[in-house]
Parts: structure tokens; sequence; C-alpha cells
């Protein structure tokens, strides 16, 4: 099977973004995985590719790890990212991809145009934090914005930040590698893809830790949700201009 070194360098590119501003690579990841696979393909990239990005930030940011709010988001982020993975199987992938596209943009202009947005940090907002990023990641292969917009309300220090958010999504992948293996998101292709994604996955990691020391994380925030947005039109416009050639086909 061909492999695709331009996909590959732009993971390399989501995953170094994603460290450094906080919110996860999958929100990168996904919606550029879309413009080289099908949806679900890509979702059992994301859950494979995740496993071994977080591993690698766990290892990298180990001090500091948040005990409270790895049970307070990270347990009903597993419950519900089980839930969403299997409903993402009896939902058509032209939907969910429109409901990623619309989502990264509305995220990413309310935080542009809204900065000053704050989650009160309490264990019921933590809770629900979780709730919702764990059925995002599951259905659409991306929700570590929802979970880094709650973490960010209690004010962690950046290792202990990154430490906490990598563990709690170690978690999520590992449970919907299996609910995405079942539904058959990983096969062949998938696999195929698997040790560079490993590599990436820890040189992205490495190289987004070192950037962190140099650039402040506010002023990298603003720039990754540009990013975020303009991705986020990109994957809307795709999708309008394939349902185009439908129509004139």
């Amino acid at each position: 099977m061909k492999i695709n070194y331009i996909f590959l360098l732009l993971a390399l590119v989501a995953e170094i973004v994603g460290t450094v501003g906080g919110f996860g690579s999958s929100v990168f990841f996904v919606p550029i995985g879309n413009f080289y696979f099908d949806f679900y393909s890509v979702l059992g990239m994301t859950a494979i590719f995740h496993l071994s990005s977080n591993l690698s930030k766990i290892w990298l940011f180990k001090k500091g790890l948040d005990k409270k709010l790895l049970l307070y988001i990270g347990l009903p982020s597993v419950v519900f990212v089980v839930l969403g993975g299997f409903m993402s199987k009896w939902v058509n992938s032209g939907a969910l991809e429109i409901v990623l596209g619309v989502f990264l943009v509305a995220f990413s202009l309310l935080f542009l145009i809204k900065s000053e947005i704050i989650v009160l940090p309490n264990k019921r907002n933590a809770m629900i934090g979780g709730t919702l990023s764990g059925f995002s990641a599951g259905l659409l292969g991306t929700g570590g914005a929802i979970r880094g917009l709650t973490m960010a309300a209690f004010n962690l220090e950046k290792n202990a930040f990154i430490a906490t958010s990598a563990f709690i999504d170690f978690l999520i992948d590992f449970s919907r590698t299996f609910v995405y293996y079942e539904n058959g998101y990983i096969g062949k292709q998938e696999l195929t893809y698997l040790p560079f994604l490993l590599v990436i996955g820890l040189v992205g990691t490495y190289l987004g830790k070192r950037i962190l020391f140099h650039i402040p994380q506010e002023k990298f925030r603003n720039l990754s949700l540009l990013f975020i947005l303009l991705i986020g039109l990109a994957t809307i416009a795709k999708l309008a201009f394939d349902h185009w050639g439908q129509l004139s086909s």
C-alpha cells in the first residue's frame, strides 16, 4: 500500500501545534485526515495516533499530574467516548463531517471574539466538560478543545495541564480504540500507517515541548484558534465542492 508522505508531514505539524496550543492534535489531525481518507478511517487512525502521542506527553510532562481532575473529567470522558464511538457507526459520515466543520468554525470564532469567556472551576463543570469532550471524541474524533477549555478554568501550571490532559486523553483513546476496531474502522490501511504515526507522535510531542519554552502559550493559543478556524472552513468548503460535483455529474 502506497504511503502518503504529505499526510504524514501534516500529521507531524498537527502534533506540534496541538501540543503547544493546548488543544490536542486531533482538532487538527481529524479534518486534515479527511482530505486524504474516508471519515471512519480517520477516526481509527486518530485513536492509534493519539495513544502514542499521549504516552509521549505523559512521559515528557510527567510532573504535577492533577488526580482530582483526572477523576472528575477522565471518568465521564471514558464512559461517553464509548457511547459516542458506538453512535458513530449509525450516523452518516457526511453528516458527521458537516458537524465537525461547523463545530471547529463555531468554537474558534467564539474564543477569538470572546477571549474572556471562562468556565467556573468546580466539580460539576469538570464532569460536564468531561462528558462533552468524551462524547465528541467518540463521535467526531476530537474532543480536546472542549477538555482544554474546561481544564483552563483550574489555572494549572503548564506542565501539569499537559500531563493531566494527556492522561485523560490516553484513557479516552484506549477505550475508543476497541470500539472503533469493533466498528471496522481499524483495518489494513490504518495499521500500515501505525509505525509512522507512532514515531510522529513521539517526535511531534518532543518538538512541541521545546517550542513551549520560547513562545508564550496565550499568543500561540490565538494562533491555534486561527488555524482551527481555517481548517473548519476548509472542511465545509470541501464538503460543498464534493456535493456540487455529485449534483453536476
